[in-house]
């Protein structure tokens, strides 16, 4: 299976029936509940397991995966990631994108001058980060709206208009 998104990472076993904690990497850790299965990844292909069980400590999802059954089998999984198939992200509302749909994007200046591509978005307490990389250097470009111009993914295609010395760093 191509095309997965990672929606958590698991940290731990609880318990002794085989279920793990799992720090969520999405907006709405609740829709752990709401999920059928999902994909172990890696492997890319992801090795799909019916979700069993989910409960709650906190913000985090208790989650009981098929197939694990033991300590022993909860302990095989943590470090992996759990996926879902990207037909299965839910739609954003206009001008709101995933962090994953950025990343390759083509980032310009408003004057056309391109300053690289986004390799990766890095999350930050006050904001996101993109990892823009171009002309043998990398650059941090703040997401924030006095600096992001516009954002068209059809296009993949970002304008950004860069603070003097930002681009110097």
């Amino acid at each position: 299976m191509s095309g997965l998104i990672a929606i958590g990472t698991v940290v731990r076993p609880q318990g002794r029936v085989g279920e793990v904690r799992v720090l969520p990497l999405t907006d709405d850790p609740r829709r752990f509940a709401e999920l059928e299965g999902c994909y172990l990844m890696p492997p890319d292909q992801g090795e799909y397991r019916a979700i069993e069980g989910c409960r709650f400590q906190g913000r985090m999802p208790v989650v009981k995966l098929e197939g694990c059954d033991s300590i022993a089998a909860a302990e095989g999984v943590v470090g992996r990631l759990l996926g879902i198939p990207l037909a299965e992200c839910r739609s954003l509302p206009p001008g709101r994108f995933y962090a994953f749909e950025l990343v390759g994007c083509e980032v310009l200046t408003p004057e056309g001058a391109r300053l690289g591509r986004i390799d990766d978005v890095w999350e930050s307490p006050a904001h996101d980060l993109w990892v823009v990389r171009g002309a043998g250097r990398e650059v941090l470009v703040p997401a924030v709206s006095a600096i992001v111009e516009s954002v068209d993914l059809a296009a993949r295609r970002v304008v950004v208009r860069p603070p003097e010395g930002l681009l110097q760093l």
